[in-house]
């Protein structure tokens, strides 16, 4: 009999990862709190539970999400394939049913014989091989084992970022490269607004819907205040904070009312995030009313804005592309603690973990599934990352590795194509 492995958290990422070990004749002992200890937003005993929507978003394989969900089908997930038998109608997102979605996630893990249950809170991390997934919202106790651990002090609490767009999305007949009074080199993208234009936008913006908030994500602090608030406090707020016009002028002749600022977010400049724009408001209202934005009419998200309680490690100082700890080769990490953020990326990182997991007490060397796939694009990004600006990221076309010379109306069908060929040949090596 091989090693037992310890998988601590029965969340989205947690359960994919003990699925990937089992099907490899890895003994697992997974750790689940619940029911002895519920996380704030959990109502539920159930394993991979769905706490804020029952999207698990597009199906199209013309969307970065779409491809990881085949991406994850080709590799026999578990999450994926409870999802598949849950579905229920939503046009071209894929929903499930919440209730059964879980449950047979659950059962599935608690009757397989290689599955050992234990519902405890973890407070240290165990010696011998290990993954941790406990999410987002990992315990006091654990939180500071891990930080312990890692020998770091770069952990988490709130999660305030700008949503971030595809650089290709972006109108350049109205958007220029300038920085301010030109100091520098002029890396800022700069959408202006007239005060016709100014106006419509602050109208729209504190009227706009914002996601309904946990209790305990109430608070925030004042140097990330979301840009809606801070509209709110008067109309001339914003324009003394991030919208402020002074020295980004496109010309001198020019005097605009307000300029958004976008800053580069990834090395190969194909990403920006619009500065000072961490919001509360939920995504269809961002889409709307940050596309008023001139030069952003049809600006395609790579990540919306978020604000709201979010633990998660340094990964780009502590973790490896294979979701193994830098410092201890047995110890593994998955889901939204690593900062990839959404479910189905949580369920991905927890594939990629678990089979490395494996493979590690197998005596195999780990799989790194490389930039040319989006679950292998996601474990490169979090790793990869300038840890200065290190936020949660969603799966997207921004992050993965594509050079192919061809049209543009090609393009994301080509990289769907080069991101199935990639997991084939992965398959294919794990069969083998």
């Amino acid at each position: 009999m091989k090693p037992e492995v310890t998988i601590i958290g029965a969340g989205l990422a947690g359960s994919e990862a003990a699925w990937q070990c089992v099907k490899r004749n890895i003994p697992v002992h997974l750790i689940e709190m619940r029911p002895v200890q519920y996380p704030a937003a959990f109502h539920t005993e159930q394993f991979a539970e769905l706490v804020c929507s029952n999207s698990l978003r597009s199906n199209s394989l013309n969307n970065a999400v779409g491809i990881l969900k085949e991406e994850l089908r080709r590799l026999d997930s578990l999450i994926m394939r409870s999802a598949d038998l849950h579905a229920v109608p939503a046009g071209s997102a894929l929903a499930v049913d919440r209730t059964g979605f879980s449950q047979y996630i659950t059962d599935v893990l608690q009757n397989h014989p290689l599955v050992r249950i234990t519902h405890e809170e973890v407070t240290e991390i165990p010696n011998g091989p290990c993954l941790i997934a406990t999410g987002p919202l990992t315990s006091e106790a654990l939180t500071q084992s891990i930080i312990d651990t890692l020998h770091t002090e770069t952990f988490h609490f709130y999660d305030a970022a700008a949503p971030i767009i595809e650089k290709e999305s972006i109108d350049f007949s109205k958007a220029y490269y300038k920085s301010r009074y030109d100091r520098g080199e002029a890396s800022y993208i700069n959408c202006a607004m007239n005060q016709e234009e100014f106006d419509a936008f602050y109208d729209a913006l504190v009227h706009a819907e914002c996601a309904r908030m946990h209790d305990f994500e109430q608070t925030y602090f004042e140097g990330c205040m979301p840009i809606e608030e801070m509209a709110r406090r008067g109309r001339k707020t914003m324009l003394f904070g991030p919208l402020k016009p002074v020295g980004l002028q496109r010309s001198p002749d020019e005097h605009p009312t307000a300029v958004v600022q976008l800053r580069q977010d990834n090395v190969a400049a194909t990403m920006y995030n619009i500065v000072g724009f961490q919001t509360h408001l939920t995504w269809p209202e961002q889409r709307r009313v940050f596309r008023m934005i001139p030069g952003l009419e049809h600006a395609e998200f790579a990540r919306y804005g978020v604000m709201h309680r979010n633990s998660f490690i340094s990964s780009p100082q502590v973790l490896r592309e294979t979701y193994q700890s830098r410092l201890r080769d047995d110890l593994f990490f998955a889901g939204q603690l690593t900062g990839v953020e959404g479910y189905v990326e949580s369920c991905a990182s927890g594939l990629i973990a678990g089979i490395n997991l494996a493979r590690l007490v197998s005596e195999q060397e780990p799989i790194v599934f490389g930039r040319t796939c989006i679950m292998g694009s996601q474990a490169y990004y979090i790793t990869h990352c300038d840890p200065k600006h290190f936020q949660p990221m969603n799966a997207n076309f921004g992050i993965l590795q594509f050079n192919e010379k061809c049209r543009k109306n090609e393009r994301k069908q080509k990289m769907a194509e080069q991101a199935l060929d990639r997991i084939d040949a992965i398959k294919e090596e794990l069969d083998g």
